[in-house]
């Protein structure tokens, strides 16, 4: 592409077939239409979501499920606004996700002048929600912007990137010299917080892990220290299915169980892989100061915040594991009973916690292979549900809005998932109040013929608020919602659509739904799965 006369529009899509890029979700506008028309001849699948929020989701869905940044087109203002809190989410939970979108023309007046889809300031904004943000100037700047937001997202914690083009540059056109991936340096802990980490370590009789959402990518190194320690392994939302859950080692997914304190409690050393210990995770309270603490993370900052550890192992979590296990004496340690009669514990906690889902859970488990993935939203089915009790395998196979919580993530991220892995099993599960913020998706997955299966568990509204609105002795009120047919309005928009009256009609439905030309609505009430 050396000295190539391209469009503005030519070269930002040359520069994402560049980097891989083999799909992007968005929706074409007024001011992106030069994108749109490289799209086309470019063999980059283009998944045409409903609304940006959905696109942003998606490309959410399909970073956290591939390991690969995923990337959002929008055009100017409203469009791109819709997609922030999108992009929000996708820096709470470290996704690296390229969010692209038009800007004003170069010369535009800087107080503004009414344009269409003038917004006070687009680009800062955007600023303000992801880590990474640039503006370029010219049409040859575009391929450099590109590498330099996929080394941004590539370089120490994955989060998202915001790339601006001024409109009047995607028409325009200029020559254009390639920028190719710029490489990336894998970060290594220290070699003297390496051996007081050991020293720790060698000591501790019970020791603990703790993995959460930067462990994926370690799955195997956390395992062969797990098993050289003999140490029970627990799992943020975010790390849930880093260590299969059938491992005799692994205690679950979920840290806000009540047993999860006695755990820690009684271990001599808790070594936190990829994990911020956040209280949108430790929902009762942080990890006791006096613990002693080993983190391992690649973001210096992340490494005392919110528990200060008597060690901090800065670097790559796979490196990091691995120079830990080959530092130990090979021979594993037998955990296996510790981890028996507390795993027994946690479970009980999520069984009481999430008992209105334990027999949802169980059905699902039936049907679902060791790939599957849940696609989650923020809905009560899912963290009191599925987070501890529905059992997964792999890394990368719960996908969950944890940090900033948004509703309607589910559905989308589901589109995303399967558009990324669609060997894979995956499964979407919201609540009935949740899934109307994106339901407009149904009608984009089934233009993708995406076999995705959408349960939906309808407690009537707001479920949660409804509880907390009752536990202040408040008014309880705007928290019920009218229910529309959903397995009709999913018909309407492409869908196959599903009325489950029990519980044990919605194994069967999943498993058909698997399988299926289209994805599959599958409706059933709370006071339903509760029996």
């Amino acid at each position: 592409m050396t000295g190539t006369v391209r469009t503005g529009g030519q070269a930002l899509v040359d520069a994402l077939a560049a980097h891989d890029v083999a799909a992007v979700f968005g929706i074409p506008g007024t001011h992106n239409l030069p994108i749109y028309a490289a799209l086309a001849e470019s063999g980059i699948e283009h998944i045409s979501t409903r609304h940006e929020q959905g696109a942003g989701y998606a490309a959410d869905g399909y970073a956290r499920v591939s390991g690969r940044p995923g990337v959002c087109i929008t055009t100017t203002g409203p469009a791109i606004l819709n997609a922030a809190a999108a992009a929000a989410q996708a820096y709470s939970d470290s996704v690296p996700v390229l969010f692209i979108a038009p800007g004003l023309p170069l010369g535009h007046p800087s107080n503004g002048n009414g344009y269409l889809h003038e917004v006070k300031s687009q680009f800062r904004a955007m600023d303000s929600v992801v880590a990474h943000a640039q503006r370029v100037t010219s049409v040859a700047e575009i391929p450099l912007a590109v590498a330099q937001c996929f080394a941004a997202m590539a370089t120490g914690r994955p989060r998202p990137a915001y790339l601006e083009i001024p409109l009047d540059l995607l028409d325009a056109t200029a020559e254009v010299s390639a920028v190719a991936p710029v490489p990336t340096a894998v970060v290594v802990a220290d070699a003297r917080s390496l051996t007081a980490a050991l020293e720790l370590i060698a000591g501790a009789v019970s020791p603990l892990l703790i993995a959460g959402g930067g462990a994926a990518g370690a799955a195997t190194e956390l395992r062969e220290l797990a098993e050289i320690l003999g140490a029970p392994v627990l799992t943020s939302a975010n790390g849930k299915g880093v260590l299969s859950e059938d491992h005799p080692l692994s205690l679950g997914a979920g840290l806000q169980h009540p047993s999860v304190a006695g755990v820690v409690a009684d271990s001599d050393v808790v070594i936190a892989v990829g994990t911020e210990l956040a209280p949108s995770d430790w929902w009762w309270g942080p990890i006791a100061q006096d613990t002693t603490l080993i983190r391992i993370d690649i973001d210096p900052t992340a490494a005392a915040t919110n528990a200060r550890p008597a060690v901090a192992l800065v670097g790559d979590a796979a490196h990091t594991l691995a120079a830990l296990s080959t530092g130990l004496p090979a021979a594993g340690r037998d955990g296996g009973e510790r981890a028996r009669q507390w795993r027994a514990k946690i479970r009980q906690d999520a069984q009481t916690e999430g008992a209105r889902y334990v027999r949802l859970c169980a059905v699902l488990d039936e049907v679902l292979d060791e790939s599957a993935v849940l696609a989650a939203d923020s809905a009560m089915a899912c963290y009191y549900g599925a987070l501890s009790n529905l059992p997964l395998h792999r890394p990368r196979s719960f996908l969950y809005p944890t940090g900033l919580g948004t509703l309607g993530y589910g559905l989308p991220a589901a589109i995303g998932a399967k558009v990324a892995e669609p060997q894979r099993q995956v499964v979407a599960m919201l609540g009935d109040g949740g899934v109307m913020f994106t339901i407009a998706e149904l009608a984009a997955a089934a233009e993708a013929r995406l076999p995705i299966p959408i349960v939906v568990v309808d407690n009537g509204g707001y479920g949660e608020i409804r509880n907390e609105m009752a536990d202040r002795d408040e008014a309880v009120h705007a928290v019920d919602l009218g229910a529309p047919d959903f397995p009709a309005l999913a018909r309407a928009l492409g869908c196959h659509g599903v009325a489950a009256e029990s519980t044990e009609q919605v194994g069967p439905a999943v498993a058909a739904a698997l399988t299926a030309d289209r994805p599959t609505l599958i409706h059933v009430r709370e006071d339903e799965v509760s029996r």
